[in-house]
């Protein structure tokens, strides 16, 4: 049965419409039952998972499999399943409340994800409906344990590039795939493999494979930088048999599932990142309230208070773009009928650039925390006797998996370019409207009101974007695909674009105080100096001499902002933070 529909905001339509904080969804909107969620997800990981982490952390497998089954009794397995395969059949809010809180142990978290997210949802929304009978039950209680394999030894990022193949037999009774996959999380303990591969060495496809089938084994396993509690290794396929009705969607169709199923797990790395984020700020806050030098705690210097109140600004925002992207999500499946698989695919997909741009903003803003907090702990920070060496390892995979974050730096204008030449989004009449605005002799007016500064700043913003991309496609046209600088510098505006536009909704809600204020308005204010550096770079490498002038010229004319006096916004952040003793904002 569907639900009633809301209206929508297309994809993207952040860089071009203001956005009303009504219309925005962030933590201080959650409901009853997703505060249960969260209140009973962070119990589990307190009083179940913590207790158990330095056997997680040496491969104790059995001990992951007895949580992952704890979190299939508690119902955390089948979120994202409908409830008559067994889930729970709960919002995609819901499901980042549940990875956030997770990402607080990050190896469990990547187990936790490789089966219930990535090893689970094909199945959901691609897999016959023997597969989700035979298969979803199963998997939401961790009977089964499930695992994904796309990558390859020579295709990563270029994943329809794989090798692996597969052929049918002569009795047309099963497949025959040869091949093997690398950086497979739970191998060690998966019960059955999500898997890509060639048809005839030429059409991508999905398959189900057990372990128990003939020709399935497992390599030894990886020797990692971090996330040394969960399991990775290869997949061997040597004249691996697999029925033929084991294909998950059709033959030919595998880069769908691939890349819709990648589109969720880059939003809930995001979330997860944001759990990371929260642990490692709050460690750092205790230390620097204990930690003694010169006769008094390190959190009263300056310098150590620009640390902590730079990781919590970050982390602000990054919190608010997380749960702006699963409301996004959300009312866009409010329409859709919960047995329309293919429809609620599409309604998710709709948030594509939004959810690359949460795992490039998540996982750069967790590095940034992780090293900020081993900085804060000094010598102890480099010491394996304290958590947070073990955050910055283990922080580190997240540039890298779900598409490397300069593919996904690529694929958010891409994506753009893409809907705006399809109809599906008039930015390009944005851009002229800008270009319009930089010849016209008068000063544009400036939103006023309480945050009217903030408002206009994001005006600006968002114009100086539309202008760098516009002088960028006249100069290239459609060889701009291939300009991957000038593209990820877009990129960066764009990202910054969205948590601008973030912080202001979340800042204008009622539930707002006077240090929101302090964190949106510093955030803004380095943002501002982020976008015109990377519109600069733009502009000068596509123009030169009085060509440059001019465009720079327009370009200041764009930027009118400010400075404010971030020193004093950042002490009252740190001193907020050290009186809670804990990230609370």
């Amino acid at each position: 049965m569907a639900r009633e529909a809301t209206t929508l905001k297309r994809g993207g339509s952040f860089l071009i419409e203001d956005s009303a904080a009504e219309d925005v969804f962030t933590p201080e909107d959650f409901s009853e039952e997703q505060i249960m969620i969260r209140d009973m997800t962070e119990q589990f990981v307190e009083e179940e998972v913590l207790p158990q982490q330095e056997k997680i952390e040496n491969k104790e497998w059995d001990v992951t499999v007895s949580l992952l089954r704890r979190c299939g009794e508690l119902g955390l397995l089948g979120i994202e399943v409908p409830q008559k395969y067994g889930g729970e059949e709960l919002d995609k809010v819901s499901a980042m409340i549940v990875a956030e809180k997770l990402g607080r142990v990050a190896s469990f978290a990547v187990s936790y994800g490789g089966h219930s997210g990535i090893g689970t949802l094909p199945i959901v929304y691609f897999g016959k409906e023997e597969h989700k009978r035979k298969y979803l039950p199963l998997l939401c209680t961790a009977e089964k344990i499930s695992a994904y394999a796309l990558s390859e030894a020579g295709s990563g990022s270029d994943a329809l590039a794989a090798k692996t193949n597969a052929v049918r037999s002569a009795d047309g009774t099963h497949w025959r795939i040869n091949g093997e996959k690398m950086w497979i999380t739970n191998a060690a303990f998966a019960d059955m493999f999500v898997t890509f591969a060639q048809v005839d060495s030429k059409q991508f496809s999905c398959f189900i494979i057990e372990k128990e089938y003939p020709g399935v084994s497992t390599g030894a396993e990886e020797h990692k930088m971090g996330l040394r509690g969960s399991s990775t290794r290869t997949l061997v396929l040597d004249n691996a048999e697999i029925p033929i009705n084991n294909v998950v969607g059709e033959i030919g169709k595998g880069h769908h599932v691939a890349f819709n199923i990648l589109n969720i797990g880059r939003a809930k790395l995001g979330a997860g990142a944001l759990g990371g984020s929260k642990t490692a700020l709050n460690d750092a806050i205790q230390y620097a309230k204990q930690r003694i030098a010169f006769g008094k705690p390190i959190a009263s210097f300056g310098a150590i208070k620009h640390k902590l109140a730079e990781m919590a600004i970050r982390t602000w925002v990054s919190e608010g773009m997380v749960y702006r992207t699963a409301g996004l999500m959300d009312r866009s499946l409010a329409g859709v009928d919960v047995d329309n698989m293919q429809q609620a695919l599409k309604a998710i997909e709709e948030y594509a650039i939004e959810c690359s741009i949460l795992k490039v903003f998540g996982s750069e803003v967790l590095d940034f925390v992780v090293d900020e907090a081993v900085q804060v702990y000094g010598g102890y920070g480099y010491s394996a006797e304290y958590p947070v060496e073990r955050y910055y390892r283990d922080s580190r995979v997240n540039r890298i998996f779900e598409g490397t974050n300069e593919i996904n730096r690529l694929l958010i204008p891409g994506m753009l370019l893409k809907r705006a030449t399809a109809g599906h989004l008039p930015l390009l009449a944005a851009v002229r409207s800008v270009v319009d605005d930089v010849m016209s002799p008068s000063v544009p007016t400036e939103p006023a009101g309480a945050f009217g500064a903030e408002m206009a700043a994001l005006a600006q913003a968002r114009k100086a974007l539309l202008f760098a991309a516009g002088s960028a496609i006249q100069k290239f046209a459609d060889a701009i695909r291939d300009e991957q600088e000038v593209l990820m510098h877009l990129s960066n505006m764009v990202m910054d674009v969205y948590a601008m536009d973030t912080a202001v909704c979340r800042l204008t809600k009622k539930s707002s105080t006077d240090i929101h204020l302090d964190v949106a308005r510093t955030f803004i204010n380095d943002a501002m100096n982020r976008i015109e550096f990377s519109a600069r770079q733009v502009l000068a490498a596509i123009a030169e001499g009085d060509m440059l002038r001019t465009q720079l010229a327009g370009l200041r004319r764009l930027l009118r902002w400010i400075p404010i006096n971030t020193v004093q916004t950042r002490q009252r952040i740190a001193e907020n933070l050290t009186d809670n003793g804990r990230y609370a904002l």
